[in-house]
């Protein structure tokens, strides 16, 4: 199939939101592998955390570890219930265990939860995935950051990547994984994502040096950078000229759909990349992660 053409072109409708965003809100729903990914049991007896997966990236992060034989376990936002009600309902379709976690990561007892919860509801813990971030576009730069925004942006996208890891390591066997999400923001930083571009460089930074501690324990790290993916973050947190150009400006001319970077998270978390570690691997239609 044309990568081109096997999803829509600009524009796409996000519905009118406030954020966190709202799947159920979007005119124009995500593609999260629903229909299309098919497992072959590579991650048979894995047990997963995901943060953030409740919808976009998450939710077809989990969909796809579920129908690999992962139990998962997904962390979210209390107002985002009904999302995660719908993941949950498909990790459980595919015949494996789901557990939900509502809650704030930016609090690291809550985070320290999450991983109790795992280790007790799921049995262990073999897969770590940094997935929950926040993002406000700013068009005016850093002078309409303000302190608040700033500081939720660093503790959901760094301060609890950094919380998680270090509650979820000391439990983690030989063989287990973490995988962080980062961004193109990490290398084409945009001005009106100041902030969140600054969080991404540092996750990969971040994936990196972890990854040269975690080795002689038999932990690989890895992170997936992807591109403008259409998720019910982008509605919610742009603005609406730039919603309706979302994606348009990658080679391929459009914006990837979650489904499309399921299979990386697969790869990074299965015995395939066992010799890949402190990896950032670029899903961004064509737009150069270096």
């Amino acid at each position: 199939m044309d990568p081109r053409s096997k999803y829509p072109k600009p524009e796409l409708h996000g519905g009118d939101q406030e954020p966190p965003g709202s799947t159920a809100a979007m005119p124009d729903r995500p593609d999260h592998g629903e229909e299309s990914y098919r497992g072959s049991d590579k991650l048979a007896g894995r047990k997963a955390i995901i943060t953030g997966g409740d919808s976009g990236i998450g939710r077809a992060v989990a969909i796809a570890y579920a129908r690999e034989g992962a139990d998962v376990l997904i962390s979210y936002l209390p107002e985002e219930e009904d999302d995660a009600r719908d993941t949950a309902q498909f990790i459980e379709k595919a015949g494996r265990r789901a557990v939900t976690v509502p809650g704030d990561i930016t609090d690291e007892a809550h985070c320290r939860a999450i991983v109790d919860r795992a280790l007790a509801d799921l049995g262990g813990l073999d897969i770590l995935v940094n997935n929950a971030a926040y993002q406000m576009a700013q068009p005016g730069g850093i002078s309409d950051i303000t302190d608040e925004q700033f500081d939720r942006v660093m503790k959901t996208n760094l301060y609890a990547m950094f919380w998680l890891c270090r509650a979820a390591v000391p439990h983690m066997p030989p063989g287990a994984t973490i995988i962080n999400t980062a961004s193109i923001q990490a290398y084409q930083s945009s001005s009106a994502l100041l902030d969140y571009a600054t969080t991404k460089g540092g996750i990969v930074a971040f994936t990196k040096a972890l990854a040269e501690d975690l080795a002689d324990q038999g932990i690989r790290v890895n992170a997936v950078a992807p591109g403008p993916i259409w998720t019910p973050l982008i509605p919610a947190t742009m603005p609406d000229e730039k919603v309706k150009k979302f994606g348009g400006d990658t080679p391929l001319g459009r914006a990837g759909q979650p489904a499309e970077l399921a299979s990386a998270y697969v790869y990074f978390a299965s015995p395939e990349s066992s010799y890949t570690t402190g990896e950032v691997l670029g899903i961004t239609g064509g737009k150069p992660v270096s």
